[in-house]
């Protein structure tokens, strides 16, 4: 037991738990523990918003592997978190979010900033702290970065403000990190049996597969098979897309040749994927999920096992060493593989569909104008992107057609703000991302209404010398809700059309690099000098209003309108 400060006990748990970066915006509610946090080698990233900080803390923790973290003034500094938080846990990023408090004696009497700050967050955490003695304050920090990391997902740390200070007897606790196993051994066996017994096997690569660092045992069973591999929604990393046997993703604006090749499987290997219903969707007109098929899960959440779809195995393991153990059942257990058998036919089949695909792209919205077709945007982009690029998009018409166009070839590399679907989330995850990956461009998609809830951390990246790219496609319209009232509402438009200033004119004005660009031809170079300048730089690019399919077609319907004053609104 050592005797210090409670300041000192939580930066000294944060020095052992690794935390070099922390993302947030200045308080009085911790100042004496940010006072000791350069001296412990921890830089404070000063944020424009406090929910941009929560984004770069959960872009920061999918990239290193390690905890991302945020924290900010109590009250309102604190809710502003709210949303950062719940899309880091549908992304299963390991945020620890702290939360000062008002102090422990004037609580509840409707001081200053002051809110309960844990109801906020019951939902949308993995776990929640509160300190309740200054002398705790070690032992419930180094518990919030045991827990995210362990469950994947955030935590919260609430301190009462006053529980900073004074002197308490305290031992650092050591970070407790836990192993992870395959999945139970009979599990394993009856994935091993039904994979052997396929005809057709196709491998969905999800999330878990990236989280777990197992994209080659991915592909080594893959291989073994010469089973077909699909990305789930918007995780385009988790299989390389140049392997033979990669198809692309599916989901919302996914690829076609995914979707009409996982259509034929008799045996479907979900590989660290919940099977999320929004990733499932039907999509291009296609009807894909294969309705016969046996399906395998494996997930290392046991809640997640047959949870959205009927699965005939389930198991409960890390997709890395899962795919690892049923390779080595299907090598040495003497099981005949039924696939061997036809591998040519099947092989030919998924060159087939992915070169129709690729056809179709080539010649799907490509047009040669000015302003640019979103499509043709796209394409341009994705031919002049760094390999090494990690790549963020939001919510959002064109941002969500990309999906048809990002591909990879590194885990690591591709952050959307999945199913939680904010808007303002790709800039500032992008921001984190470049922080914890300094040697990697960090290029985020952005549209015009989702830029103005966060171009503001364009003043982070001039002030903090982070150079990220941000694409901002300008369109002047809120594009996906836009396609709604297309479909929906006779054209009647509400709330959807923008007037929008000079993006790169403001950038500029901001500190940072901005490049209009109005034609095809222009795209490629303008990313390739942005990703290359060592600056922020803000790519405008001015597209048409042309818009894609809508988000949620099943979702809606055509009104009916019962009040005579409305009678001509349907």
């Amino acid at each position: 037991m050592t005797r210090m400060t409670p300041s000192e006990a939580f930066v000294e748990t944060l020095v052992a738990q690794g935390v070099t970066h922390v993302f947030g915006i200045v308080g009085s509610a911790y100042m004496d523990a940010l006072d000791l946090f350069p001296a412990a080698g921890i830089r404070f990233v000063s944020v424009a918003h406090e929910q941009g900080g929560g984004h770069m803390a959960d872009g920061y923790s999918r990239v290193s592997g390690r905890a991302g973290v945020c924290i900010a003034q109590n009250g309102p500094g604190i809710t502003n978190f709210v949303t950062a938080i719940a899309a880091a846990y549908w992304a299963h990023s390991p945020v620890v979010c702290i939360t000062p408090e008002t102090g422990s004696g004037t609580q509840g009497l409707g001081g200053f900033q002051e809110t309960e700050q844990l109801p906020f967050f019951e939902k949308i955490t993995k776990y929640q702290a509160h300190v309740n003695r200054p002398d705790r304050l070690a032992e419930f920090t180094s518990r919030c970065f045991d827990l995210a990391l362990a469950e994947r997902g955030p935590t919260q740390l609430n301190i009462p403000r006053d529980y900073f200070y004074g002197d308490i007897d305290v031992e650092i606790p050591k970070p407790n990190r836990i192993e992870r196993a395959p999945g139970s051994p009979r599990s394993l066996d009856e994935a091993a049996a039904a994979l052997a017994g396929a005809q057709f096997p196709v491998i969905i690569a999800g999330g878990g597969v990236v989280m777990s660092g197992g994209v080659a045992e991915a592909a080594a069973l893959a291989e073994h098979l010469s089973a077909p591999v699909v990305a789930s929604y918007l995780h385009n990393d988790a299989f390389p897309a140049s392997h033979p046997l990669a198809c692309g993703p599916l989901g919302y604006q996914g690829s076609k040749a995914a979707m009409k090749i996982i259509a034929q499987a008799d045996v479907v290997l979900a590989l660290g994927t919940r099977l999320g219903p929004f990733g499932t969707l039907p999509q291009h007109g296609i009807e894909y999920w294969p309705k016969n098929a046996k399906i395998i899960q494996v997930d290392s959440d046991h809640r997640m096992l047959g949870l959205v779809k009927r699965i005939d195995v389930g198991v409960c393991g890390d997709a890395k060493g899962a795919a690892a153990e049923i390779l080595t059942r299907l090598r040495t257990m003497n099981i005949k593989v039924a696939a061997h058998a036809n591998r040519e036919k099947r092989l030919a089949e998924v060159k087939r569909q992915k070169d129709a695909w690729e056809a179709e792209l080539n010649t799907w919205g490509q047009g040669n104008g000015t302003p640019i077709a979103p499509r043709r945007a796209l394409r341009e982009l994705e031919k002049a992107m760094p390999k090494n690029a990690m790549v963020t998009t939001d919510i959002g018409n064109i941002c969500s057609v990309a999906n048809s166009y990002l591909r990879f070839e590194k885990p690591n590399s591709f952050f959307a703000a999945m199913s939680f679907g904010n808007c303002g989330y790709a800039f500032p995850t992008a921001i984190g991302a470049k922080v914890a990956s300094p040697d990697r461009p960090a290029v985020a998609y952005v549209g015009d209404g989702a830029w103005g809830m966060s171009f503001g951390e364009t003043l982070t990246c001039v002030r903090e010398n982070i150079p990220v790219t941000a694409v901002v496609f300008n369109n002047q319209q809120w594009g996906a809700e836009k396609k709604n009232q297309v479909d929906f509402y006779s054209d009647r438009y509400v709330g959807t059309n923008l007037t929008n200033p000079s993006f790169a004119a403001i950038a500029k004005a901001m500190g940072a690099d901005g490049i209009r660009v109005d034609h095809p031809d222009q795209v490629g170079d303008a990313l390739g000098k942005a990703t290359r300048s060592g600056k922020v730089t803000v790519i405008e690019i001015m597209v048409t209003q042309e818009l894609g399919d809508p988000f949620r077609r099943d979702a809606l319907k055509k009104p009916v309108r019962t009040l005579a004053k409305y009678k001509d609104y349907v």
